[in-house]
């Protein structure tokens, strides 16, 4: 995937991968996804290995353009999903056409989503992992 802007941020959107287990020792807490088998599942359906990054959204979603044709998936908490506008499947691997809006909206049950794009979420490694680490 080429990229994504942010449309909407949401309240607490992190990327986050399976984390980096084993520096515990140097202070460095694990991180990583919160409900890894949603996680595990994004990805899947994106056609991404599990240890690709996706968003982890908290209760409100967000929102992001595609800068080119892309495969997305949204599991975890069950929420609207839309493309520019008009409903799509949650739960399933769904196209967004290149400069199209993904919407994850507000979650309807539970607390975390998980956007996966096929290809992943490249952001810079630290220690190994892509997973944001808030503490």
């Amino acid at each position: 995937m080429n990229g994504l802007t942010v449309v909407r941020a949401g309240a607490l959107t992190t990327v986050q991968d399976l984390g980096r287990p084993g520096h515990a020792h140097l202070g460095v807490g694990r991180s990583g996804a919160l409900d890894e088998p949603a996680h595990r599942l994004a990805n899947r359906l994106a056609g991404n290995p599990a240890r690709c990054a996706t968003l982890e959204t908290t209760l409100d979603g967000c929102a992001v353009r595609a800068d080119a044709a892309v495969i997305a998936a949204v599991t975890g908490a069950p929420c609207p999903v839309r493309v520019d506008g008009r409903p799509v499947a949650w739960g399933a691997a769904v196209r967004v056409p290149a400069g199209a809006v993904l919407d994850v909206g507000r979650a309807t049950s539970g607390l975390r989503s998980y956007v996966a794009l096929a290809g992943g979420v490249a952001v810079p490694r630290v220690l190994g992992s892509r997973a944001r680490d808030l503490l």
